[in-house]
């Protein structure tokens, strides 16, 4: 049999050799998808369709991982960023797009007074839980969610190698609509926590919990920050803080703001901003008016667009179709999440494990043009006809599926290899997945 991806057989060999784990973000290593069948590398997209190496088209759901809300290549970011590269990308001194796009978020993220920008979701995390230690003197750092790859979070991963285990045990977990869980934390050390850091999942907030967490932080004297890497413009224009009505001390934005270039920003209340007086974040690239450019097309595009109602309802267009292909298909699947940012979720069941199942249901997606993996990220380049074509290849692939658990044939209709866990932590809460195994529910940023 002829190799469907050859082309990215030929790159990923000669990865192997120069990039360790082959790949710069391990969320798109291959091990993540099902190798053999999905392809490895990609070269261009446009809207809701990306094509591969070796010339296969698909529609595209993780979306850079959320972090593409427009829609890949969108005439007015790139418009932006041409026009920005003729006048140069980065200058010895300051670029008035600092101002213009730091004034633009100031006007919609309800606890901006002031924004630094930086290059990625985690130097946005970093910075914030670095200047809650300098506010506050404190050292200590409850978390819930996914924060990035910096020492303070790191060594709380499944790959701390690297980190002082002394870092690694001033920050300690807790579970997302259990405020009780945060409680206990700032009861045990009381008037030692710096920070609460909360990342919104894809799952509602029960009715209180937010500002419960706002509150018991405040209580205890500690700064509140809300990782809105996801979430910041996709939510709503000022994200979930805004969605939900809870403003935060800080909250980092990221992903979506560059629309694929590679921009974040910490954002919050004058007193704390202004510890970046004293507090070290400074890069060369923090100015970098390419990324200010898109950030820029992107903040106008929301404001004289649809583009967040429309985000959400496709994405309610997407949930509505894939739980009737669940239903009909009568396996023990379950799409989970909200409309912006869903997921799917595996049990065991007929004597295969959840791996199993969600494997081979991705192996016959891609196989019929869809391009699943992490979080299902609807944006506003994907239209009705897209979901539409979505959701009958899902209901394929679910025939597929459910025909191979009912007769036992699941294994040898793998043309691949199975799905690896995700890199990531448990989501808090959770056990380790094997029950239940979700595409990826807490996002996907490793």
């Amino acid at each position: 049999m002829t190799p469907r991806h050859p082309r990215s057989e030929q790159l990923w060999a000669r990865a192997e050799r120069v990039i360790p784990s082959g790949t710069q973000t391990l969320s798109k290593a291959p091990s993540q998808f099902v190798r053999g069948v999905y392809p490895k590398y990609l070269v261009r997209g446009s809207g809701c369709r990306v094509t591969d190496a070796d010339g296969h088209t698909y529609i595209d759901y993780p979306m850079a991982l959320g972090a593409v809300l427009l829609g890949h290549a969108h005439p007015k970011v790139v418009a932006a960023v041409e026009r920005q590269m003729r006048a140069g990308s980065l200058f010895t001194l300051m670029h008035p797009l600092e101002v213009e796009v730091a004034e633009r978020l100031c006007e919609i993220v309800p606890c901006a007074e002031m924004a630094r920008f930086v290059k990625n979701g985690s130097d946005a995390t970093e910075a914030a839980i670095r200047i809650a230690r300098a506010h506050t003197g404190r050292e200590r750092v409850a978390y819930c969610g996914y924060h990035g790859w910096h020492d303070w979070f790191a060594g709380t991963t499944p790959r701390p190698a690297g980190v002082p285990p002394a870092l690694a045990a001033l920050a300690r977990p807790f579970e997302y609509n259990r405020p009780e869980t945060l409680a206990a934390l700032l009861d045990e050390h009381p008037g030692e926590y710096a920070a609460v850091i909360l990342e919104q999942p894809g799952v509602e907030p029960v009715d209180g919990f937010l500002g419960a967490v706002r509150d018991l932080a405040h209580r205890h004297g500690a700064v509140f920050v809300m990782d809105e890497i996801v979430t910041g413009l996709r939510y709503a224009p000022g994200g979930a803080q805004e969605r939900y009505g809870v403003t935060p001390d800080l909250a980092c934005f990221g992903k979506a703001l560059g629309n694929g270039l590679p921009i974040a920003a910490v954002l919050g209340a004058r007193p704390l901003m202004q510890e970046l007086e004293r507090v070290f974040v400074s890069m060369t690239y923090g100015g970098d008016a390419l990324a200010l450019a898109a950030a820029s097309a992107v903040l106008e595009t929301i404001a004289c667009e649809p583009v967040i109602p429309h985000v959400w309802a496709m994405g309610e267009r997407w949930l509505a179709g894939a739980r009737r292909a669940v239903a009909d298909s009568g396996l023990a699947i379950r799409v989970g999440g909200t409309p912006p940012r869903s997921h799917f979720e595996f049990d065991d069941q007929g004597g295969y494990e959840a791996r199993a199942i969600r494997s081979l249901l991705l192996q016959e997606c891609v196989k019929r043009g869809v391009l699943f993996g992490v979080p299902v990220f609807t944006s506003w380049s994907h239209q009705a006809e897209d979901i539409d074509e979505t959701i009958a290849a899902l209901g394929e692939a679910l025939g597929v599926v459910a025909d191979a658990v009912r007769t036992g044939t699941l294994d040898a209709r793998m043309e691949g290899q199975m799905v690896e866990p995700v890199f990531r932590p448990a989501a808090p809460g959770t056990t380790p997945v094997r029950r239940r195994l979700p595409i990826a529910a807490a996002g996907a940023r490793a």
